[in-house]
């Protein structure tokens, strides 16, 4: 192909990503040298806690080519999820209410998006002819950001998250690895400037640094990654948070260019936008695996989704219904759920 062949190849491939109902696609090449000491840096301090397949596959995510042999380019792709423009903490103040994070409170994304992704690849097939390519969506090794950030999408935030000028944060992103040797896109600049609402705003002070995360006091990786005991000097740090946090994209300014998604798949479902502590703590394990089908909250399991609202009943205000809630589930076959529950009971000082 010629060098006009493939930037009219770009510009179609961009096109068709928008008719799939991705809000932007953005070509970046595959050279992540300049990532590689703040990835060694931050395991080597041990920021991943128990997630140890940052570090087994540490050199695959620094190297496209290894993972999939042959690949010159990664067209990374951003389908927001915001159902709201609105970035209010109010929900985080209704300490009865269960938060969930806004990304998991529809249909599970992995699987929707990665359809769109083999449907764009198919199409850029019909133009080319068979060409190699891999799709990803959180699905292996790979540095997502990085290579977002190497595309012009965004700049990696003080907050460690992607964020769009025209689209804030809310958002999610994959990737298309191909060995089409299409043209760049430009990277563009931080615009975080001194900005530090997302350091302040973190419950646990997670944040070491700008830019610089320790998972082990996430929230998120608390009550998603985490499989064994909560430390318990986090715990009345979490709030009503039983599945993720959103407080440093809440906070964020440039979220105030959140796009409204127009995907139906991403509305919630059974009401987890607006539900009590006590009724999600209800769900029997069949229940959990029935309104969790589809849905990215299932991979936690449920047992650490009653581990997470037992702590989230011990952040709660005391009453009657919810004391007798806890006593209830103190013969819960699993260690890891009684452990949380008598912490929770402590709480309110109804050991």
């Amino acid at each position: 192909m010629s060098a006009i062949d493939l930037d009219q190849l770009a510009a179609e491939i961009k096109q068709c990503s928008l008719d799939l109902g991705f809000q932007e696609l953005r070509i970046a090449d595959i050279d992540l040298s300049a990532y590689r000491p703040y990835l060694e840096n931050w395991l080597g301090n041990h920021y991943h806690g128990e997630m140890h397949y940052m570090e087994r596959h540490a050199d695959l995510r620094l190297a496209p080519e290894n993972l999939v042999p042959d690949t010159l380019r990664v067209l990374c792709v951003r389908m927001d999820y915001a159902l709201t423009s609105s970035n209010s903490i109010a929900e985080l103040k209704t300490p009865d209410k269960a938060y969930i994070s806004r990304y998991a409170r529809g249909r599970d994304y992995h699987k929707l998006i990665r359809k769109r992704l083999q449907k764009l690849a198919s199409i850029i097939s019909e133009k080319v002819g068979p060409f190699g390519y891999r799709a990803f969506v959180d699905s292996a090794p790979v540095l997502e950001r990085a290579l977002a950030e190497k595309s012009g999408m965004g700049w990696i935030g003080k907050n460690t998250m992607l964020i769009n000028r025209k689209a804030g944060s809310w958002f999610f992103l994959a990737e298309l690895f191909t060995d089409l040797p299409l043209p760049i896109d430009p990277p563009t600049t931080s615009h975080c400037g001194t900005c530090s609402a997302c350091l302040d705003i973190c419950p646990t002070n997670a944040f070491v640094a700008p830019n610089v995360l320790d998972a082990r006091r996430c929230i998120s990786y608390l009550t998603i990654e985490l499989r064994t005991a909560i430390p318990e000097e986090l715990r009345p740090l979490m709030g009503n948070r039983i599945f993720g946090c959103d407080d440093c994209q809440i906070i964020c300014p440039w979220n105030k260019f959140t796009r409204v998604s127009e995907e139906q798949d991403f509305s919630p479902r059974h009401g987890l936008d607006d539900t009590s502590l006590l009724a999600l703590f209800a769900w029997t394990e069949e229940e959990f695996l029935e309104r969790t089908e589809g849905s990215a909250i299932r991979r936690i399991g449920h047992e650490c989704w009653l581990r997470n609202i037992a702590v989230a009943l011990g952040n709660a205000d005391a009453s009657p219904q919810l004391i007798s809630a806890l006593q209830a589930q103190r013969q819960h076959k699993s260690e890891l759920v009684r452990e949380h529950v008598e912490w929770a009971l402590r709480q309110h000082g109804a050991q």
